[in-house]
C-alpha cells in the first residue's frame, strides 16, 4: 500500500483553491481505508466531493479521498424500501438513480453538490426536505481503531446543518456507506417552497410525479447557483440563522417586508442569511479575485486565483457587517481548514 506525495488538491475542491496534501490515497473499499490507515500517518482528514470545505493552506499528514461506491436495495416494506449507498457515491447521481428507480423522498435534494458520505455530516436539506428525512442509519470507519460503527438517527444527533459528526465526532471517523428509508408508491409530494410551484404551474404541470419535482429543482438551483466547474464554489457559504423572535421584530420595524420562516421552537425564527448579505450591499460584489455571486448572495466565488484565506478574509468581513447592522452572526456552513 503506498501513498502519493506532495498531491495537489486543486482539483478535489470545488472552490478551486490550490492547496498540497504532504500524502494522499483514494480508497475505493473498507478493507483499503483500513490498510491505509495502519500506515500511520498523522493526522488523517477524509475528503469526499471537496464541495464543502474551503482549505487555506496545504493539508499535513494524510488525506484519503472516500470513493466507496455502489447503490443497493437492501430490504423492502409495504410501501418503502431501504436503500445503502457507499459514501463516495456522488450525492446527485443517487439521487438520479432513486427517481429513475420509482424510488421517492430525495426529490427535492437534487443537484446537491457532494458525496453520500458527506450529506449526513451536514444534514443537508432544501426546498423542505432534509436528510434526516430519510435517513435509517449509517456505518462509519473509526479513524483511530479501524472499528466500524453503526449509527442511528439518534447517534448523529441531526441538528439544522448540523450532526454529532461536526462536533463531537468531527475528524474521528469515515462514512462508509449510509441506508436510507425511501418509498415506493404514494410518494409525499412537497412543493411547499413557492419556487417550485412556480416552475410546475409554467410547465402546466396540475399532478407532479418525483421527476416533476426533481427536474423543477434542477432549473431553480441552475438558475440561481454558479457551476463549480466555471467558477469555483461550495454553494451556500453561511447557514440561515434563526433568532428570537424579539430580534425578528426589533428589525422588521426597519424593514418591513423582512422574509423569515417558522421553525419548531415557537420562540424562535428562520431570516434568510441571503437577504441580510444583500441589505448589506454584499450581492454582486467583488473583492480581488474572490466575491459575492451576482445571483445569489449566500455564495461566495472564486472568480479565478484565489487563495482560502482571501475567501475566509471576505467571509467574516461580511459576517462583522451583517452583525452591525442586524445584530445577527451569521456562521459558516462550510468547512474552514
Amino acid at each position: 500500500m503506498k501513498l502519493a506525495q506532495d498531491i495537489s488538491l486543486l482539483p478535489f475542491n470545488t472552490f478551486g483553491i490550490q492547496a498540497q496534501a504532504e500524502y494522499y490515497r483514494e480508497v475505493t473499499t473498507v478493507d483499503e481505508l483500513r490498510d491505509v490507515l495502519r500506515l500511520r500517518k498523522q493526522p488523517v482528514f477524509v475528503l469526499g466531493g471537496g464541495s464543502n470545505v474551503l482549505f487555506t493552506g496545504d493539508m499535513k499528514g494524510l488525506v484519503i479521498r472516500n470513493a466507496i461506491e455502489g447503490t443497493v436495495v437492501t430490504r423492502r416494506f409495504k410501501n418503502k424500501v431501504w436503500v445503502k449507498a457507499g459514501g463516495g457515491t456522488v450525492w446527485h447521481d443517487f439521487v438520479q438513480w432513486a427517481v429513475s428507480s420509482g424510488l421517492g423522498g430525495v426529490e427535492n435534494l437534487s443537484l446537491i453538490p457532494g458525496t453520500v458520505g458527506a450529506a449526513p455530516v451536514q444534514n443537508i436539506g432544501a426546498y423542505g426536505v432534509e436528510l434526516k428525512d430519510v435517513f435509517v442509519g449509517l456505518y462509519a470507519l473509526e479513524l483511530e481503531t479501524g472499528k466500524l460503527r453503526y449509527f442511528n438517527k439518534i447517534d448523529c444527533q441531526f441538528g439544522y446543518r448540523d450532526s454529532f459528526f461536526k462536533r463531537e465526532g468531527k475528524g474521528k471517523y469515515c462514512i462508509v456507506s449510509v441506508v436510507f428509508s425511501l418509498t415506493q408508491h404514494r410518494h409525499r409530494i412537497n412543493i411547499s417552497y413557492g419556487d417550485i410551484r412556480k416552475v410546475l404551474d409554467a410547465a402546466g404541470i396540475r399532478t407532479p410525479a418525483i421527476g416533476d419535482i426533481s427536474r423543477a429543482v434542477i432549473q431553480i438551483r441552475s438558475s440561481k447557483l454558479p457551476d463549480p466547474a466555471k467558477i469555483g464554489n461550495c454553494g451556500s457559504f453561511f447557514k440561515n440563522p434563526e433568532v428570537e423572535r424579539a430580534v425578528l421584530e426589533r428589525i422588521k420595524a426597519a424593514y418591513p417586508t423582512v422574509p423569515h420562516f417558522d421553525v419548531p421552537d415557537k420562540n424562535r425564527v428562520k431570516i434568510p442569511a441571503g437577504w441580510l448579505i444583500e441589505q448589506c450591499g454584499w450581492k454582486g460584489k467583488r473583492v480581488g479575485n474572490t466575491g459575492c455571486y451576482e445571483k445569489q448572495a449566500l455564495v461566495l466565488v472564486n472568480y479565478g486565483g484565489a487563495t482560502g484565506v482571501e475567501v475566509r478574509h471576505l467571509a467574516f468581513e461580511i459576517i462583522d457587517s451583517v452583525e452591525c447592522r442586524f445584530g445577527v452572526r451569521l456562521e459558516p456552513e462550510v468547512s474552514i481548514l
